[in-house]
C-alpha cells in the first residue's frame, strides 16, 4: 500500500508526538482486551513504534531489584564506546565488591579480572560483586557511577528513576517505573546490539562456578533473547523480557510479581498477546521523498520533503490494507529553508481515526535566490 508514498500523500513529532501512547484499535478490527498482570506493575511495548500495547501503573515509582543493572550495564557500554575504558581492562576486585551481598559471580579480593568478564558475569549472573567493581573502575566509586547512571537517564528521558547504587539492592530513594525501565532497555538494544547479544547467554561459568541465567524464557520461548530478571523481598520479582519475532520486536517490563514463575508467566503473557494480535510495519525510511513543494524566492523553487527518521506503526493484525496516509503543507514557504525544518504534517488513519501523526521535513537547504527570482516571485505572489 505505501509502495507510492506520493500518490498515497496526495492531500496534501513522530516520537516525541507518539511515544508511549496506547494503541487505539478500529472498531472494524477489535482486539481483546490485555491479560490481567499479577504485579504492582507492567508495560508491553513495540520496540520500533515505541506504541503501548499494554500498561498498568507503568508510571509508578517502584524498587527495580536487579532491574538496574540494566542501567549499570549500559554506562559501562556508553564507557566502552567512548574509548574511557576496554574490555581488556584488568580490574582489581575490592573488599567492598568482594563483600556485597545478594547475588554474585564469586570474585575473589585483591584480584585481577578482566571488564569483559565481570560485564558478563553481571549481565548473564547478575553478580552484585561484578556490578560494584565495575562501577568503582568506571567512576572511582559506586556513588559516583551512581551519578553517572543519573546523568544518562535523564538523558534519556527517565524522568521518574533515581539510583542510589549499581546493584539495586534496596537503598533509600533508589527507585524507577516500569516505562523507564523500557527506555534503556530500548537504548541497549538499538545503541550496543553486538553487545546486547550477550543477555541471551543462558549460563556462564566464573571460578569453576557454573550459574545459570535466571531468565528462565530463554528456555521456553525461542523468540526471547533477553533481558533481565530482579528480586528483592520490598521489589518482589521483576523481569524485563525481549522477543522478536518474523521483525517485529517487543519489550516486557513486568514488576512485583509473587515467584520466579510468575514474573515468567506474566511476561510471556505478555508477549504472546503483543504478537499474537498485533503487526509492526516500515512505512517510510529517514530521508524518503514523499512529495516537493513550491519555494518562494529561492535559489530553486522545488523543495524535497520527508522524514527525518524512519516511521513505524504497530496496528491490528490484518488492518495494514485499511491504512490511510495523508499530508499538510506549510503555505507559501520562503527561502531560506534549513535542512530539517519542520514544514507540515503526515497523518495515518485506520478506518477514518488518526493513530499516527509525525512532522514533514524539509531534506534540503534552500538559499536565497537573485535579484531576479525575488522580483520575479513578487510578482507572482501580488497574483495569486
Amino acid at each position: 500500500m505505501f509502495q507510492n508514498p506520493c500518490r498515497l500523500l496526495s492531500t496534501l513529532t513522530l516520537f516525541t508526538v507518539l511515544l508511549w501512547l496506547p494503541i487505539v484499535a478500529s472498531s472494524a478490527a477489535p482486539v481483546p482486551a490485555p491479560p490481567t498482570v499479577a504485579g504492582t506493575g507492567h508495560l508491553l511495548i513495540d520496540f520500533d513504534s515505541d506504541r503501548i500495547l499494554s500498561s498498568e501503573n507503568a508510571d509508578q515509582s517502584l524498587e527495580p531489584a536487579s532491574l538496574t543493572k540494566i542501567m549499570t550495564a549500559y554506562v559501562v557500554l556508553r564507557e566502552i564506546h567512548e574509548g574511557h575504558v576496554t574490555l581488556q581492562d584488568q580490574i582489581l576486585v575490592s573488599k567492598k565488591a568482594w563483600r556485597t551481598p545478594g547475588s554474585r559471580m564469586f570474585i575473589e579480593v585483591g584480584k585481577k579480572v578482566s571488564l569483559e568478564t565481570l560485564l558478563k558475569g553481571m549481565i548473564i549472573q547478575s553478580g552484585n560483586d561484578a556490578s560494584v567493581a565495575l562501577a568503582e573502575h568506571v567512576a572511582g566509586s559506586e556513588e559516583t557511577f551512581a551519578n553517572l547512571m543519573n546523568e544518562h537517564a535523564q538523558r534519556l528521558g527517565m524522568f521518574n528513576t533515581h539510583f542510589a547504587n549499581s546493584t539495586g539492592l534496596p537503598a533509600e530513594g533508589h527507585l524507577t517505573t516500569a516505562l523507564d525501565i523500557a527506555l534503556v532497555t530500548k537504548a541497549t538494544i538499538k545503541e550496543f546490539p553486538d553487545f546486547y547479544a550477550w543477555y541471551s547467554t543462558k549460563e556462564f561459568t566464573f571460578n569453576d562456578i557454573k550459574q545459570k541465567n535466571r531468565n528462565r524464557l530463554l528456555w521456553r520461548d525461542d523468540a526471547v533473547d533477553g533481558v533481565k530478571t530482579g528480586h528483592t523481598e520490598a521489589a518482589g520479582y521483576c523481569l524485563v523480557a525481549s522477543a522478536k519475532k518474523d521483525g517485529m520486536r517487543l519489550i516486557s517490563v513486568v514488576m512485583g510479581t509473587q515467584s520466579e514463575d510468575a514474573r515468567a508467566k506474566e511476561s510471556q503473557a505478555l508477549l504472546n498477546y503483543g504478537f499474537r494480535f498485533f503487526e509492526t510495519h516500515r512505512l517510510y525510511g529517514a530521508g524518503d521523498k514523499l512529495t516537493t513543494t513550491r519555494v518562494w524566492k529561492g535559489s530553486k523553487e522545488q523543495l524535497s520533503l520527508g522524514l527525518n527518521q524512519d516511521l513505524f506503526i504497530t496496528i491490528p493484525r490484518r488492518q495494514y490494507k485499511n491504512l490511510q496516509a495523508s499530508m499538510s503543507i506549510d503555505p507559501k514557504i520562503m527561502a531560506p529553508v534549513n535542512k530539517g525544518t519542520t514544514l507540515g504534517k503526515v497523518t495515518v488513519a485506520l478506518e477514518g481515526e488518526t493513530i499516527l501523526e509525525t512532522d514533514l521535513v524539509a531534506l534540503e537547504a534552500i538559499s536565497e535566490g537573485g535579484i531576479l527570482q525575488n522580483i520575479k516571485d513578487t510578482v507572482l505572489l501580488l497574483l495569486e
